[in-house]
């Protein structure tokens, strides 16, 4: 019903498909069409595990010995999965960058060259974008690895080596939405990395190489030296000088803690806020006290070399805010503060 206005009469209104839709799905279980998925997508990845035979090596031996770059291509949700497939190559030591097969008959094919891999993802092996990119594939040399689900499918006939992505049903109940055949793609695509990165001996530190912006990155690459203070900010006093000229020379750097060293820069103590604190409990007498008498011998040290991370577990383990820089010989080189392992990301 409308009103004179032309708007609806809210009155006279008929209940809303919202209203409708909510009463419908009060009583669904969506936990249970939850696990329902989840038990779908385990069992396509458990059979999964029994394609692992000698086509998945050659496909890594392939890998491994081309000397450009691995291209991936596949279109819609195959094509997201890729994309995901190549950075995840790329972030472990494979070359790759993804190329979208709409857009590879309009100039992006010359992107590849003949030492480049194609790893071309289509669950039906006849997907139209990637089957038209082949030929040209072909005339410049590339080899093509397919993922598919269909082993007698065009695309299939025309690769090197053929890897199974098939699944026995998608976890959609109308089986049509791509699901369990999009997950069993993303692991094959996780195993080719994986396994590529043991083979190449892939480490920690060559990761993070791939990740300088990330807070792994910065944890994996950057070392103490990165963030010190050096030179005349290094609060140092003489072992000879007196706690006066030494808490003065602590005011002065602000580190709440000063070096203390012999003629030659050797490290031999340190006196802190701390310490001081201490000194009055004991009755120290301030103004005539020598630095050497009441520092605090053997303190917690690092070198230039150390991972910032490292130097930070240590401030945390023993409960400090600075540590004072030394080379092999204990020479007294910089400090650094907990305030830099902030300022670098690390907390």
């Amino acid at each position: 019903m409308w009103s004179k206005n032309g708007f609806a009469n809210p009155i006279n209104q008929q209940p809303s498909n919202r209203l409708r839709l909510n009463v419908m799905t009060q009583s669904f279980d969506f936990i249970a069409s939850a696990k329902r998925t989840l038990s779908l997508e385990r069992a396509a990845i458990d059979e999964l595990a029994a394609r692992f035979d000698k086509e998945f090596t050659k496909a890594c031996q392939c890998i491994l010995a081309c000397k450009g770059r691995v291209v991936v291509t596949g279109m819609g949700k195959s094509g997201h999965i890729g994309n995901k497939v190549a950075a995840t190559l790329a972030s472990t030591g494979t070359p790759a960058f993804f190329v979208h097969p709409g857009e590879a008959s309009h100039g992006d094919l010359g992107m590849i060259t003949s030492e480049d891999i194609i790893i071309a993802i289509s669950n039906s092996g006849g997907t139209a974008e990637v089957l038209t990119m082949l030929p040209t594939l072909k005339r410049i040399g590339a080899g093509i690895i397919a993922l598919t689900g269909k082993a007698q499918s065009p695309l299939a006939q025309s690769a090197n080596v053929v890897l199974d992505i098939s699944v026995t049903s998608e976890a959609c109940p109308l089986d049509l939405a791509p699901t369990s055949s999009t997950t069993v793609t993303l692991v094959m695509g996780d195993a080719l990395a994986v396994a590529l990165l043991e083979a190449r001996g892939f480490t920690a530190e060559d990761f993070a190489f791939a990740h300088p912006g990330g807070a792994l990155g910065r944890k994996l690459l950057l070392k103490v030296e990165d963030i010190m203070h050096i030179g005349d900010r290094v609060p140092s006093v003489d072992r000879e000088q007196s706690l006066m000229s030494s808490l003065a020379e602590m005011s002065n750097k602000g580190f709440g803690i000063t070096a203390v060293v012999d003629s030659d820069n050797k490290l031999c103590g340190v006196f802190t806020d701390g310490d001081l604190r201490r000194c009055i409990d004991d009755n120290v007498h301030v103004k005539h006290a020598k630095i050497c008498d009441i520092m605090s011998r053997n303190p917690q040290v690092t070198h230039p070399q150390m991972l910032a991370a490292e130097a930070f577990n240590l401030m945390e383990k023993y409960k400090i805010t600075a540590l004072l820089v030394v080379d092999p010989h204990m020479k007294l080189m910089g400090i650094v503060h907990m305030h830099d392992m902030l300022k670098a990301g690390l907390v």
